[in-house]
């Protein structure tokens, strides 16, 4: 397992961080996984016997039970805090009050302590927010997150789902101000759709923002379950929760190669389609879910397989993104700009 930097905080965290999405089942959560406490303190011991030292969840997750299954795991298996990095996330509704949603200094506080007592912690490592709130200005958002942390309950900042201007102008602001900035951004990447390479990553390799991938097999569907003559696969969260979006027609284009690769190195085609993301420029840590040990070992293995170049070449060409404006007249505009 290969550990790196958290943006430009010193902190390091395994290139493979562990999401508990499928932890509890409660609510609309149960499409997507309904693991008890007993088998999510088996998932969480592999991980953490495997050297990933990272775990995401949300409060939204299961409607808290996710952070609570999570919280009890820690405290059954004796994990001390300082050995494990947990991050979570606020803005999604939390209960049927006006407030118990968004992004405002209330509602972050709020979520700040509901999430400490579910996860048993005296504070959180990385508190993501979860998505744009577009009631709230960025700049009370941004008053809010610095509060918790210099209230000593988060340490560092991170966004999620949000548009590179939008991740700049909440930074800007931060620093004019001089309180704390994203350090991380958390966002759908996968080699089935690559859009976050068109503005998202170049901002953050510009800005040292880390880039946190979720849902690296695009809900299931590069699992390897999925080809054009298998479109249910019968067992995967995605025949009854079809998320998130992407270009079937060319996934299975995509998937045709990875097959090919897959079996040539004796792995999974789930396995190449993560170990590809891991290897992209701007990513610190792959989010990986499971409903079973099969299926964590399986994709810790990703962090073993040695792909070739040949083998990136032949990836890359099959997922390559459509040009789009203004990014086809910036690569137009360079050529004859670089000395020979």
């Amino acid at each position: 397992m290969n550990y790196n930097e958290l943006g430009k905080t010193g902190v390091l965290v395994s290139e493979l961080c562990l999401g508990t999405m499928t932890f509890g089942g409660k609510g609309m959560w149960q499409a997507i996984g309904q693991l008890p406490q007993e088998e999510v303190n088996q998932l969480v011991k592999v991980s953490l016997d495997s050297g990933i030292n990272f775990i995401d969840t949300a409060n939204a997750y299961s409607e808290g039970l996710s952070e609570t299954l999570l919280g009890e795991s820690l405290k059954q298996l004796g994990i001390s805090h300082q050995s494990v990095i947990i991050a979570t996330k606020v803005r999604l509704r939390m209960g049927p009050g006006a407030n118990q949603v968004g992004l405002s200094r209330l509602h972050i506080m709020d979520s700040v302590n509901d999430s400490l007592k579910r996860l048993q912690l005296d504070h959180i490592d990385l508190l993501y927010i979860h998505g744009v709130d577009p009631i709230t200005p960025i700049e009370e958002t941004m008053r809010g997150l610095e509060d918790v942390v210099r209230s000593g309950k988060v340490r560092y900042i991170g966004v999620s789902n949000h548009p590179a201007w939008m991740v700049m102008k909440a930074n800007s602001y931060a620093d004019k101000m001089g309180w704390s900035k994203f350090v991380a951004s958390q966002n759908f990447y996968s080699i089935a759709s690559r859009d976050l390479e068109r503005e998202i990553i170049p901002m953050a390799l510009s800005e040292n923002v880390s880039i946190m991938p979720w849902s690296p097999l695009a809900g299931g569907f590069l699992s390897g379950k999925y080809t054009r003559e298998t479109t249910l696969a019968g067992n995967s969260r995605r025949d009854s929760f079809d998320f998130p979006p992407i270009n079937k027609d060319k996934a299975y284009d995509i998937i045709d190669v990875m097959a090919l690769i897959a079996n040539h190195h004796n792995v999974s085609v789930a396995t190449v389609a993560l170990n590809w993301v891991m290897k992209q420029p701007g990513i610190t840590s792959t989010i990986i879910g499971a409903k079973s040990m099969e299926q964590l070992n399986a994709n810790i293995k990703a962090v073993t397989l040695k792909l070739t170049t040949d083998d990136m070449k032949k990836l890359h060409e099959a997922s390559v993104l459509t040009p789009e404006y203004p990014g086809w007249m910036v690569n137009r505009q360079l050529q004859g700009r670089w000395p020979e």
